[in-house]
């Protein structure tokens, strides 16, 4: 009996697929949009997962400024006391479950947009500088090409050396060795004592294109940037992870003399946190596609619950010869829902094949992949089927409510 009401169904729509298509647009474009975004939005979160995963794993990073606020600093922020090396020391000491800690001093990007770095009459542009210690390597697993990273001795000696990226080292000695070459940087000379491998591009940044310098070298260069100095530490499992984050939290406020009754003075962050935050911010997009979904829905809702009564008011002598001949009022109730059903499952459907073709278009034109969601992609069913449910009640029991008696003389 079930199936034969399907059938019937079927039929119905089939023998007005004009009618039922511009019914079903609204679904269509509903359903569509909620999952062609969630798939965007799902290919951005695992790519952006990925990228901060590059970085190395079990990374906490200390800083004076808050790390994923989303807003600029404070008054209060500005004004705070800049971390120091002998923090990070302190924190190489003190917290428990850290194998490594580093320093890290980057010259300011807005101030140096574009630091004189050459080698002769050859220039590397938009070179990113940094003053590291011999850590940072293992922190942020990075690996050797030729030559060696610093050394607790480059550090202690202010030693004019530094280490290349990948694409410094190809911009200015292609086909060479440049261990052992002269690199100018602010008109001082520098000796190459080391090239890192490839590193490839984070956010669109190329990570080759950094220099490194003893972070005391960089210090005695830039001491302006002192208040920029960043405390980046592994801890030794992911699992240890905020156990880390309490203890440096503890150790920094001890240190920066934070009263217990005031908020810290600096921020202690992770990897985690940097993908929440930016999970925090694209489910924003996600709201917008539901609400959009939401009315498109509500739209293709209204048509169908139209479409339907106009469709009991045609049919009303074929209701009433069913009924005459012992059609129950369920059967006509539920031959009704199904066809309200059966047309907002194919709207679903028909969304669902738009909403991934726009994923696959997607992943042709963008370096960044999209992923089609099973979850949303069964919501989105389920959603469509319980549209026409919900839309479908009403002439539905209109159309079970009519006397045979009536319905058979209705011309």
């Amino acid at each position: 009996m079930f199936w034969q009401i399907i059938q019937m169904a079927l039929s119905t729509i089939r023998s007005n697929k004009m009618r039922s298509l511009l019914t079903i647009l609204g679904i269509v474009i509903g359903i569509t949009t909620v999952v062609a975004i969630a798939a965007v939005i799902q290919g951005l979160n695992g790519w952006f997962a990925s990228q901060v995963s590059s970085l190395g794993s079990n990374i906490v990073t200390v800083t004076r400024l808050p790390q994923f606020s989303g807003r600029f600093p404070t008054e209060e922020e500005r004004q705070r006391k800049e971390l120091t090396r002998e923090d990070a020391e302190a924190v190489r000491q003190e917290a428990k479950n850290v194998e490594m800690v580093t320093s890290i001093l980057a010259l300011d990007f807005q101030r140096f947009p574009n630091p004189n770095v050459r080698s002769g009459r050859v220039h590397a542009a938009n070179v990113k500088v940094f003053g590291v210690e011999p850590d940072y390597i293992n922190v942020y697993i990075s690996s050797v090409r030729s030559g060696r990273f610093l050394t607790d001795g480059d550090v202690y000696h202010r030693a004019p050396v530094m280490v290349l990226g990948a694409t410094v080292a190809e911009t200015m000695f292609p086909g060479q060795d440049p261990v052992g070459k002269t690199v100018f940087f602010e008109n001082d000379s520098y000796e190459v004592i080391g090239v890192l491998e490839k590193r490839g591009s984070i956010f669109g940044f190329d990570r080759d294109n950094f220099i490194w310098l003893p972070i005391t070298t960089m210090l005695k260069l830039h001491p302006e940037s002192k208040d920029g100095l960043t405390i980046a530490m592994k801890a030794n499992s992911q699992d240890a992870m905020p156990l880390v984050m309490d203890q440096v939290t503890e150790l920094m406020r001890r240190r920066r003399h934070v009263p217990s009754d005031q908020p810290n003075s600096f921020d202690v962050g992770s990897q985690n946190q940097f993908i929440d935050f930016y999970k925090a911010l694209t489910g924003g997009a996600y709201l917008v596609a539901i609400v959009i979904g939401s009315i498109s829905l509500m739209v293709g809702g209204i048509g169908v619950m139209n479409i339907m009564l106009v469709s009991v008011t045609e049919r009303t002598r074929e209701i009433g010869v069913r009924k005459a001949i012992g059609a129950r009022r369920s059967h006509i109730l539920l031959q009704f829902l199904l066809e309200a059903m059966v047309l907002t499952g194919i709207g679903g459907v028909l969304g669902i094949i738009a909403g991934a073709l726009i994923s696959v278009l997607v992943n042709w034109l963008s370096p960044v992949p999209s992923a089609m969601p099973v979850f949303w992609i069964a919501l989105a069913f389920a959603v469509s089927v319980s549209v026409g449910l919900f839309f479908g009640i009403y002439p539905a029991a209109r159309a079970a409510a009519l006397d045979p008696i009536e319905a058979l003389r209705y011309e």
